[in-house]
């Protein structure tokens, strides 16, 4: 890596802790206690449709809307399949927050118990609250970046696919102490996407609203859409494969393979994560390492050359004029893919084409979107990124214990007409 690139690495990758931890006690605050509210039951089967803002350059991060209290007001917030905890920065009042593009949410007084489930989903093994009244949480990310607050309830303002609005109740972070990491985005707070029980897809499941399904679909363009629920695609033209048995923490479908321009490299058994987290997508030292070795050899003899000067990502190349898109390249690079076992036999291939793995920078260069994950700790993970998953409609089904892709026109929304959460 070159010294003083500053990496963009996707402001929610990976959540390791979120029990409070000790060091965390002169950060907490203690809370006027309030009671739940009733949760009314509903037995609708339809599916959200959320559209997606940004895009992972210049900008360097997708965010969502989501509407919540009463009466509902809009926060802007971070996908994120890698963890679970939703959470809004708030005003309770806030000790560390960050600037953000709307006013700090306001919490109600329905606090989550410590006894609740919710609250025991979010810690590891046994846990005790110093307050049973409230849940107090601590959710660190990969870039040591964190946030911390208390669990509570609040309604939200969800469209259905059926044309049905409706308000359920939601268990939320009230983030009221935030240390931003270096890759911190200036958002309201984070869409947790997860398995975990306090996914958002997994509260409105339990709701009986949609079918335990998740699903994205980034426009290399900027924008498009995020989904909830099973009813906005066609199964029989998705590629499927088995999420990890091993590993079920994240969307993995365990190991895979590294292919280029059609060819095995030999990187085999590289865990594999799909998160929405990250813009870019990360490979550990020595597969990262091969591949940069590739792509270079590829190169040889071509006019193209290390543009050293440019530092938008780690390694960028110029050629004898600026570039002005990846078409202008592709005579230079090939296609990537993983690949994965699907069954005793069976393997199923995520494609990755040069829009997956490349980018043009503001300079013209073109600029390798795949990072070395060892130098930013992530020591035992290969991270499938938003690059690599644009012009794709990505698919978890949690029900299926299946991940599955298709290439999609993310410009167009399913279901235009609705403004989801």
């Amino acid at each position: 890596m070159k010294a003083g690139v500053i990496v963009v690495l996707g402001f929610l990758l990976l959540v390791f802790n979120v029990s409070p931890s000790s060091s965390s006690d002169d950060r907490r605050q203690k809370w006027w206690k309030w009671t739940s509210s009733s949760q009314a039951g509903n037995s609708i089967c339809s599916s959200v449709v959320l559209p997606l803002y940004g895009n992972v350059y210049p900008q360097g991060f997708y965010y969502a809307q989501i509407n919540i209290g009463h009466p509902p007001r809009p926060y802007f917030v971070d996908p994120d399949s890698g963890s679970d905890l939703t959470w809004l920065q708030c005003d309770a009042p806030c000790v560390h927050c960050t600037q953000a593009p709307h006013p700090y949410y306001r919490p109600n007084n329905d606090l989550v118990p410590c006894k609740d489930p919710l609250c025991a989903s979010l810690h590891h093994g046994d846990h005790r609250c110093d307050d049973p009244d409230q849940c107090d949480y601590e959710v660190e990310y990969a870039d040591g970046g964190s946030s911390l607050g208390v669990l509570i309830n609040d309604v939200s303002l969800v469209n259905l696919t059926t044309g049905v609005r409706i308000t359920p109740r939601l268990t939320i972070g009230c983030g009221y102490d935030q240390i931003p990491g270096p890759s911190y985005q200036p958002l309201d707070g984070v869409l947790g996407l997860g398995k975990g029980k306090t996914g958002i897809v997994s509260q409105l499941h339990s709701q009986g609203l949609i079918r335990n399904v998740v699903g994205h679909c980034f426009s290399s363009r900027g924008g498009g859409f995020l989904f909830f629920g099973d009813d906005v695609y066609d199964p029989s033209r998705v590629v499927s494969t088995p999420m990890s048995r091993d590993y079920r923490k994240h969307y993995s479908p365990g190991y895979g393979e590294v292919i280029y321009g059609g060819r095995p490299t030999g990187l085999k058994d590289l865990l594999v994560i799909f998160d929405s987290g990250s813009s870019y997508t990360y490979l550990s030292s020595q597969a990262y390492e091969r591949l940069l070795y590739l792509v270079t050899k590829e190169l040889s003899g071509k006019p193209v050359r290390e543009a050293v000067e440019d530092r938008t990502l780690p390694f960028c190349w110029k050629g004898r004029r600026p570039f002005r898109s990846i078409r202008d390249v592709r005579k230079y690079f090939k296609p990537l893919a993983l690949r994965f076992s699907s069954g005793w036999r069976s393997k199923t291939q995520f494609e990755i084409p040069l829009e997956g793995y490349l980018l043009i920078s503001s300079k013209g260069n073109v600029c390798l979107g795949v990072l070395n994950g060892t130098e930013v700790g992530l020591q035992d993970f290969n991270i499938i990124g938003d690059i690599s998953m644009q012009d794709k409609m990505v698919i978890y089904d949690n029900e299926k214990q299946t991940i599955g892709w298709t290439p999609a026109d993310c410009d167009q929304s399913p279901r235009p007409d609705t403004m989801s959460i």
